[in-house]
């Protein structure tokens, strides 16, 4: 059993979640439409922190009008109009001609953090959820576009937040994106770039977190093309199990 988070009704409890990803709050077992992850702050994206991702880009990055790597994080908002929960619609934009799913593990910060250290990073997470980090194709890896990123439903998450104390190492977790229950995409978060301590430290020196703010550390090489009526599921070991259906618009 993991101890973990969720909203009901718009209430944030202490839950307890099985290997099955059912929650219960004092014994009681929740439906899972009835409840959601909780957080409510700032969503920030990590584009480019998988090595394979990385390393795909390398021959395109090496020509102009860059002719080299990005040698910083490279960041995105997902705007509020993006969140779904769990069992929630992702929809699919009328007019466009195709979106990608792309699973990832989520970080939701615990305390307010500013100039953290890396050393000291670590402390400011209060735990770690599912993120399904839909988009369009992408154009541009230097400057993920804001219409590509942050169309409505673009963003399920869920379906709770793990207390950090209870996933024992963040970086060595598998993660898989699944759609109508075959698996089309598998990785690990040994694979990162950068680390959530570099992340979390180099995202504070310019911003301040505040409690509840989550920060998407980034989806593995593979981008999968989803369509109405498919069912997609991001899976990371110990965190959960978060599905989404597809609706047109």
């Amino acid at each position: 059993m993991r101890r973990a988070m969720i909203e009901v009704d718009g209430k944030v409890l202490e839950a307890t979640v099985d290997d099955k990803g059912q929650a219960s709050v004092n014994g009681q077992v929740v439906k899972p439409d009835a409840w959601k992850a909780p957080f409510s702050g700032t969503v920030f994206g990590i584009a480019l922190n998988y090595q394979g991702l990385l390393d795909s880009k390398i021959a395109e990055f090496n020509q102009d009008p860059y002719k080299t790597p990005p040698k910083t994080p490279v960041l995105y908002i997902k705007t509020p109009n993006t969140v779904v929960g769990h069992e929630g619609n992702i929809v699919f934009p009328a007019g466009v001609d195709a979106i990608q799913a792309g699973p990832a593990l989520g970080v939701v910060i615990g305390k307010r953090a500013s100039r953290v250290s890396e050393a000291e990073a670590m402390d400011y997470v209060g735990g770690y959820t599912a993120v399904n980090e839909v988009t369009l194709p992408e154009v541009s890896f230097y400057r993920p576009a804001v219409k590509a990123k942050c169309r409505d439903t673009f963003c399920p998450v869920g379906p709770v937040v793990v207390d950090a104390a209870d996933i024992a190492d963040p970086h060595a977790l598998e993660i898989k994106l699944l759609v109508n229950g075959e698996v089309r995409q598998q990785n690990s978060t040994a694979n990162f770039v950068r680390s959530i301590p570099e992340l979390i430290s180099f995202l504070s020196q310019f911003m301040t977190f505040e409690p509840g703010d989550l920060i998407i550390t980034g989806v593995p090489e593979g981008r999968v093309d989803i369509a109405v009526g498919d069912q997609v599921e991001v899976e990371i070991a110990g965190v959960g199990r978060l599905s989404n259906t597809v609706v047109a618009e």
